[in-house]
């Protein structure tokens, strides 16, 4: 099945009120789409956000790390794709702060309170100029509904534009959630490698604001896998602008918090998804589940396992019912005294192992059908505990490698 019968949008996008977008095309790398992006905030708006732990994060996360730990207003978000601006070093930082600075000029407000954004390749400079000369046309056809343009402005390898949007009542007010991503390749927690993007109307506090961001991205932007690089410009903001709800959520203990929190997650996780089905070369869906866990780290390690495994990886591509691929990347897990005769295997609702070894009843020519499909449950039990996680992930093709071999022609 080819990747684009995988994925799409079909979203009723909510705007936010307190957010625009601005887009347009200064030739950083294609000539025939936009590649530049810039979106305002409402003064009174709240960010917080995530990033990469790669240690050779890219410039732009510098300066967001740098200027959100100072707890100032955050008025304004550049982002460019095409060039990533990592491995950059000194002049990478200065070229990104001389863009925030040019942008805060144009709309009289403190360089501080812009945020720069870049994806692409790494260890190319921006094009500095170029940038700059599209900043007042960004500005001036900045809209509301702004955010489908934003989503595919912000796209390298990307097939599909990736957004999502939710709306839900908090006292008696109704409240929008919406969010954009990209992200297709070099997929890896912590976190995903991407760009995520998701506001809110809703009035919460910067401390309830960084409870939920990390609440969300733990259990979707951390849950995915395509390819187990990290990348260097990951980064997801949430941003809450207070517009659509009086009421502000001060605590966690307040009802609407768990509320809002759930929509945010919800949001993001299919987001996450719909990262993974656009991963570069992908024909197919795999959905990992581990039960049985000491530990949702215990979970995760084992589900990463099996989703970053090449050859696991490759056989679903094949539809390949074979799985002791799967097992062998379960046993090579960092788990601590694992008994493998415990362990439990099934695709789909097929059982293939119990106590380690194949299933009585267990017949590969039943297992062949789920495997041809789109998707494909995987389950894993540990019998070792309480705990579970679910890991997203694609298959390997060989689309994948002609993908990021012609990468930068």
């Amino acid at each position: 099945m080819a990747r684009s019968a995988l994925t799409g949008n079909a979203e009723t996008i909510h705007a936010i009120e307190g957010v625009r977008f601005g887009v347009t095309n200064v030739g950083i790398r294609k000539k025939d789409r936009n590649d530049l992006v810039v979106m305002t905030l409402h003064k009174a708006a709240s960010v917080v956000g995530v990033f990469t732990q790669n240690n050779f994060s890219a410039a732009p996360v510098q300066i967001c790390k740098q200027r959100l730990s100072e707890g100032g207003p955050i008025t304004a978000m550049v982002i460019n794709t095409g060039v990533a601006n990592a491995g950059t070093g000194t002049k990478g930082v200065l070229d990104a702060e001389k863009i925030c600075s040019a942008l805060a000029e144009l709309m009289q407000v403190n360089p501080q309170s812009v945020l720069p954004f870049s994806t692409g390749v790494i260890m190319e400079y921006l094009p500095v100029d170029k940038i700059i000369s599209g900043l007042p046309q960004c500005l001036e056809g900045q809209e509301a509904m702004g955010w489908e343009d934003a989503a595919k402005a912000i796209l390298t390898t990307d097939l599909v534009s990736k957004s999502s949007s939710r709306q839900v009542s908090l006292d008696g007010h109704l409240v929008s959630v919406t969010g954009i991503a990209k992200g297709s390749g070099m997929i890896k927690p912590n976190m995903a490698t991407m760009l995520a993007f998701v506001a809110t109307d809703a009035n919460v506090s910067t401390e309830c604001l960084t409870d939920i961001v990390n609440y969300a991205c733990e259990r979707t932007f951390n849950r995915i896998t395509v390819d187990g690089d990290t990348s260097t410009n990951d980064s997801f903001m949430l941003i809450a602008t207070g517009d659509g709800d009086k009421n502000k959520i001060n605590s966690i203990l307040d009802s609407s918090f768990l509320i809002l929190r759930d929509e945010i997650t919800a949001v993001c996780e299919e987001l996450a998804k719909k990262i993974v089905l656009d991963g570069e070369g992908a024909t197919k869906f795999i959905e990992i589940t581990v039960d049985g866990a000491a530990s949702v780290e215990e979970a995760r390690k084992v589900g990463f396992a099996v989703a970053n495994s090449p050859l696991v990886k490759t056989a679903f591509f094949a539809s390949d019912p074979n799985l002791g691929r799967i097992l062998s990347a379960v046993g090579a897990a960092d788990v601590s005294a694992l008994d493998v005769s415990n362990v439990r295997l099934k695709i789909g609702n097929i059982l293939v192992v119990e106590k380690g070894a194949p299933a009585l009843n267990y017949q590969e020519s039943d297992i062949k059908p789920l495997m041809e499909a789109d998707k494909i449950l995987v389950n894993i039990d540990l019998a070792r505990g309480a705990e579970s996680a679910t890991i997203w992930t694609c298959d390997l093709s060989h689309d994948y490698v002609k993908i990021n071999a012609d990468y930068r022609s």
